[in-house]
């Protein structure tokens, strides 16, 4: 019987070498999914979201973090529901709901960083957690989803669209123009224990294409010294960049790479930006980057996958492009054997199609994997109820987490999140 409960200076930072010997990224063993496609059938024992949306997904140990806009879960089996706000965990393996992690966050989580000592970084546009002023931005202890106390990072205004963490460095991305007295339009790095504010690291975006300027999605290359960054923005540091631009973590510089791919206007009046996720390969080679776009098809990368190359150079094209023919990608996860991606789409390889299958073109309702080499779609086909879409996944040494707004996963009811176990 279903019952309801409620759920109980780089210097002055101390981070210099965390950044001047960056780990390299490691080889997995051969039986991971980073090498091989996993499975078409999900796992049967991952909790439920029961309403909304999720939009991130984290793994720190043996606990997984799931955020978004939501106010209630269950356990697989769904005999016991539990109010919610935003933001709950549960134990990897078992999906047993961590019932002492009790945050209470006042609006939605969109993104999720693993933070120090058994803790994790929230950010997304809520005021307040746990009954005090937090804009934007905070970290809770997974023991009981209190705030960490020391961590004092205060958004001046705005909201946070992405947080990424490496080597005791916080890079947050959004919509605000200043943390903690600091001049920061859309893009900080932070000590990721106290929140405070690298001095030395500033770059700084402008002249967006329409809209607020913003950054809308950032990535880190798997040893932490390249930062992705994608947004609104026609310029970095006053040079020109359309839409996507890469960093230079140890000093805070513009790489020499730099690509057009994204000037066209594909998209439509009302949309700041069509650029949505990005994300590294396991060995930081290459990175894909997916998008939404306007309801007509029009020349550009709306409604895409686009791999490129990690290479400091200007004027770089995609190596691959693969269109949905009309529908919206919104996320992408990248290993050995394949790009997983996940949206709104009803095909891939349908670069000729318009709202309708071109030639070539292979149904994916709202979820494909591509091949890393060439970006065609691979023959797992899983399948989906599409919804607004697939907003997270997470590749871990267990699998691919997936989460989005519909119940329908593989086939099975898996509500708003599940996992797919190696093949």
């Amino acid at each position: 019987m279903e019952h309801t409960r409620p759920l109980a200076a780089l210097a002055s930072l101390g981070v210099t070498l965390a950044l001047t010997a960056a780990p390299a990224a490691a080889t997995p063993p051969s039986d991971t999914p980073l090498h091989g496609v996993v499975s078409e059938r999900p796992a049967p024992w991952t909790p439920h979201v029961m309403d909304g949306r999720v939009k991130d997904i984290a793994r720190v140990g043996d606990t997984v973090v799931v955020a978004g806009d939501f106010t209630r879960v269950a356990e697989a089996d769904r005999d016991d529901t539990y109010d919610v706000h935003n933001v709950f965990a549960f134990e990897h393996g078992t999906g047993r709901i961590l019932e002492d992690f009790v945050p209470e966050v006042s609006g939605t989580v969109r993104s999720l960083a693993e933070g120090p000592g058994g803790s994790v970084v929230v950010g997304g546009s809520f005021l307040r957690v746990n009954g005090e002023e937090h804009r934007g931005l905070a970290l809770l202890s997974l023991d009981d989803g209190e705030t960490v106390p020391g961590f004092d990072a205060a958004l001046e205004n705005g909201s946070v669209h992405r947080v990424a963490e490496h080597g005791g460095l916080l890079y947050v991305g959004g919509t605000f123009t200043g943390i903690d007295g600091w001049e920061r339009v859309g893009l900080a790095r932070l000590d990721t224990r106290t929140g405070q504010v690298d001095p030395g690291f500033a770059p700084r975006i402008s002249a967006p294409r329409r809209g607020t300027l913003r950054v809308q999605d950032l990535a880190l290359s798997p040893g932490g010294t390249r930062l992705l960054i994608n947004g609104p923005f026609t310029e970095v540091d006053g040079r020109k960049r359309h839409q996507i631009a890469m960093i230079d973590t140890f000093d805070g510089a513009l790489s020499p790479w730099s690509t057009t791919a994204y000037r066209p206007n594909c998209d439509y009046d009302r949309m700041h930006t069509y650029m949505r996720e990005m994300a590294f390969s396991p060995d930081g080679s290459f990175f894909t980057v997916v998008t939404a776009g306007g309801p007509e098809i029009k020349p550009g990368l709306c409604k895409s996958a686009a791999r490129f190359e990690t290479v400091d150079r200007p004027g770089a094209h995609p190596t691959w492009v693969n269109k949905t023919g009309g529908d919206a990608v919104y996320a992408v996860e990248a290993t050995f054997s394949a790009v997983y991606v996940g949206g709104h789409q009803r095909w891939m390889d349908n670069e000729s199609g318009d709202h309708a299958a071109g030639p070539g073109a292979v149904e994916r309702k709202g979820i494909a994997a591509l091949d890393p080499a060439t970006g065609r779609a691979l023959p797992w086909n899983p399948g989906r109820t599409r919804g607004h879409g697939v907003e997270a996944l997470l590749v871990t040494d267990e699998g691919l987490y997936v989460g989005s707004d519909t119940e329908d996963l593989g086939g099975e009811y898996h509500a708003r999140i599940g996992l797919f176990p190696p093949a």
